[in-house]
């Protein structure tokens, strides 16, 4: 439980899915505390980004091809292509756009997001 200015709040890390049900060099979408997100995997590493593209307004960022740009893991939006980096959100094609990144970590094999 935290407190925000005088409100609680409950935070904590929530199951999200084993890390075997992601595909090596993928990502599934999870609801977790009423927000899509895109959980990837890259090799033992997992990563939690919205999954709400900002350039085409749907909800397909797991559903992008990932890789990466210059030793930065990144996602590349399946309609119109921007790319993301993994590890911090940013958009790699425009400095102005930038996905939220959620805390993710793996507990023998279970993948928690902290929400």
């Amino acid at each position: 439980m935290s407190i925000n200015n005088g409100t609680a709040r409950c935070e904590q890390w929530q199951y999200v899915c084993a890390i075997q049900a992601i595909p090596e060099s993928a990502g599934v979408a999870a609801l977790v505390a009423g927000t899509q997100l895109a959980i990837f995997r890259v090799g033992e590493r997992v990563y939690a980004l919205d999954n709400y593209d900002p350039f085409s307004g749907a909800n397909v960022i797991s559903r992008g091809i990932v890789g990466d740009r210059a030793g930065t893991p990144k996602v590349a939006s399946p309609v119109y292509k921007q790319s993301f980096s993994l590890e911090n959100g940013a958009c790699l094609d425009d400095e102005a756009v930038q996905l939220r990144v959620w805390a993710v970590r793996t507990v023998n094999g279970a993948v928690e997001v902290f929400a």
